[in-house]
């Protein structure tokens, strides 16, 4: 998906950098790794087993990766599930008649939903590992983060699917309602806007993408393989309307690619810096303002802390 396609892309811009791969899966991470030295022979490519919705797991790693590195210039953070996706018909039909269609392909607003559970931590799946693990992983990360020569860069992938409506604060897991994904990319974007303010004087900043509408494993849990195989010649013709619709794992690296070259003391931390694809292929990226309360976002931070807290407690024996 986007994250071995932004390794690639990442190794077009500059060959001498060390990546250092993620997956919950140490198969997948080692597979991934020969795909990117079979056209890199050169690079620097190491890799790491970690399960975000897995809080002892993410503490094992960020113990490993204080062990193995002095400093780290960028995090992506983007590991994400969207389980049991039910696409919503009748709104869809409802979005048709009132002239809302187009947004809501390029959205998913009114017309996703999905089934959440609790994981083996006693939290809600998809924030887990949408983002919570993500913020543990960062916090026990600050040594390595913090104080460098040069700043570091935190890159959440977010959604244009991160609306307010489906946040609450009172609920900030989403166990009551069944836009869980929505919820969790919402949350991120909060997330994003309190670091910065928390962090930027110790030279570490943080940014949302959205990749736009990527055809991944994630994408193909929604419909049948076959109704995909069926709507991909309208998916194609969409895009000269939806811009978003950027459909391929490289087009969607097109926002964390530009972040990669930007000067993050010249960013907007209220943005969230989206992929784009024009109809005739040429990619691009548009940043749109994020809406968000920051005064949400300051509560959500402390409520972070505190769930944090429990955590390290709970898990006392994982601590340096």
């Amino acid at each position: 998906g986007v994250g071995l396609a932004l390794c690639q892309r990442l190794l077009e811009e500059d060959g001498r950098i060390h990546l250092c791969i993620a997956c919950r899966n140490a198969q997948k991470s080692e597979d991934t790794r020969d795909l990117i030295l079979a056209t890199y022979p050169s690079a620097q490519v190491s890799t790491v087993e970690v399960d975000l919705g897995n809080l002892a797991s993410v503490l094992r790693v960020a113990r490993e990766l204080r062990c193995r590195f002095q400093r780290l210039d960028f995090v992506y953070l983007n590991a994400g599930i969207m389980p049991n996706p039910h696409v919503n018909f009748k709104a869809l039909c409802q979005g048709l008649l009132t002239g809302r269609l187009l947004h809501m392909l390029t959205t998913a607003e009114g017309i996703m939903t999905q089934t959440d559970r609790l994981n083996g931590d006693g939290l809600q799946e998809v924030f887990a590992t949408n983002l919570f693990g993500h913020f543990i992983l960062v916090r026990q990360l600050e040594s390595l983060l913090c104080g460098n020569e040069k700043p570091s860069r935190l890159i959440w992938t977010s959604s244009s699917n991160a609306r307010e409506s489906a946040f609450s604060l009172s609920d900030y897991q989403h166990a009551k309602g069944q836009e869980s994904y929505s919820s969790s990319k919402y949350a991120t974007d909060l997330t994003s806007v309190v670091l910065n303010r928390k962090f930027n004087e110790q030279g570490l900043y943080s940014s949302v993408v959205c990749p736009g509408l990527v055809m991944s494993n994630m994408t193909y849990r929604i419909l049948p393989i076959f109704l995909w195989k069926l709507l991909m010649p309208i998916m194609w013709l969409i895009r000269f309307f939806a811009k978003t619709y950027t459909l391929t794992p490289y087009n969607g690296a097109e926002a964390h690619v530009w972040l990669f070259k930007q000067k993050p003391e010249h960013l907007d931390a209220l943005v969230k810096y989206h992929s784009c694809t024009s109809g005739l292929g040429k990619n691009y990226v548009e940043p749109r303002k994020i809406v968000v309360d920051e005064e949400t976002a300051e509560k959500f931070y402390q409520k972070l802390m505190e769930l944090e807290n429990q955590t390290l407690e709970r898990y006392s024996d994982l601590l340096d």
